[in-house]
């Protein structure tokens, strides 16, 4: 499979109305701007999420293995509101170390034991989130808040390199549009890696994580009639939508030499079959699976061969994805660069890593191919699950 995803060992939201309030094990985080009747002041939400560093790496050096990637940030929508015009999220990566802590919106007593709007460590700590300059390897680091509402704070963030680079990314929602957030981040990644590798420190960053936040412009703005607020799954969900990296990879081959009795199935009336499906898997596992595909009603040739003993292969244009069977959404969808069917003597393949997957879930599989200009999507129920012990 081209697809790999880790998810995060520490998220937190910063609400500059509880300024020293810890929401590290929250089920949902947010970022919004909110004008409510108790005070006038407008409220800011961002979110902060960290990887590991070592899961990271793993995945470029030992899984990717120099092949074209990207990956991207992904967020899951919990609720949203308030999305009444085109508004933008900006994700940067982050400047500095910060506590995950141990509250949630509202304890009370209010949980300070990691950081907040004022500090990226506790309450009392002294220490502050950084406000602007360059750090000792020449990135520029900023922030921004309004002293007018609150006090400085909300979380710091490397804006560019010493070239003039920027490493902030975008999206843009408006009333009607999906409401994930899902942006490449290959740029900041690619700078988090390099900094395990032997490169001059002004071209690597250190892994701090990403801050998501609304545009400058929807920040601490007290129009009433610009208030977004939308609310994504934490690492701490008890759902299957926490946030993730995905990594995808160009995985795609094809060996087919010696193959004299190899043929492309060019016919819709076809028959077909999953091998290599036990139909149980670890998180831990990696599987093979096989797409087996022969015509229904074979031509009728004078030979002297079995026209059953051949391989047969889908059209180089035939793709997979997966979808979980109780909410019915891909959770890899066809890809036309990152989901294409491999192909060696024995037939059509392709890899799964399962790790990516939530544990104790049922998944089917889809082949999507295009022949002689119809597109057949074929889904006879290959289905598996993921589950923790076998």
């Amino acid at each position: 499979m081209a697809f790999y995803k880790i998810f995060p060992h520490k998220d937190a939201t910063l609400y500059s109305f509880y300024p020293n309030m810890n929401t590290g094990i929250d089920p949902v985080n947010q970022i919004s701007n909110l004008n409510i009747a108790v005070d006038s002041n407008p409220q800011v939400a961002r979110i902060l999420t960290e990887f590991v560093q070592d899961d990271i790496e793993d995945v470029i050096n030992n899984k990717i293995k120099g092949a074209e990637w990207d990956v991207n940030f992904r967020q899951y929508i919990a609720t949203a509101q308030g999305i009444v015009e085109s508004i933008e999220a900006f994700i940067h990566p982050v400047a500095q170390y910060w506590w995950n802590g141990t509250g949630t919106y509202l304890d009370v007593p209010i949980t300070s034991d990691g950081c907040n709007w004022l500090s990226p460590a506790f309450k009392d700590s002294n220490i502050a989130w950084s406000q602007s300059g360059t750090d000792n390897t020449n990135h520029y680091v900023t922030s921004s808040y309004n002293p007018n509402f609150v006090g400085a704070g909300g979380g710091a963030w490397f804006y560019s390199g010493s070239d003039g680079t920027k490493y902030e990314v975008t999206q843009s929602f408006d009333t009607r549009s999906e409401k994930d957030l899902n942006v490449s981040v290959k740029n900041v990644v690619e700078l988090w890696y390099s900094s395990s590798l032997e490169v001059p420190a002004s071209a690597s960053l250190p892994n701090y994580g990403f801050i998501t936040k609304w545009e400058k412009l929807a920040e601490f703005n007290a129009n009433t009639t610009i208030q977004p607020v939308m609310q994504f799954y934490s690492v701490d969900t008890n759902t299957i939508y926490p946030p993730q990296l995905e990594f995808k990879w160009r995985d795609y081959k094809t060996v087919l030499t010696g193959s004299a009795t190899a043929s492309i199935v060019n016919t819709t009336n076809l028959v077909s079959s999953l091998q290599e499906n036990p139909g149980y898997f670890t998180p831990q596992s990696v599987n093979r699976f096989r797409f087996n595909v022969a015509p229904k009603y074979p031509i009728r040739t004078f030979s002297t061969a079995s026209q059953f003993t051949g391989t047969n292969y889908l059209p180089t244009a035939s793709y997979y994805a997966i979808k979980d069977l109780e909410t019915n959404e891909y959770v890899v969808d066809y890809d036309t660069s990152y989901t294409q069917l491999s192909s060696d003597n024995e037939g059509n393949y392709f890899d799964v890593y399962m790790n990516g997957l939530e544990p104790e879930r049922y998944y089917a599989i889809c082949i999507k191919t295009n022949i002689n200009g119809s597109t057949l999507i074929l889904d006879d129920n290959y289905y598996f699950k993921v589950v923790n012990t076998l």
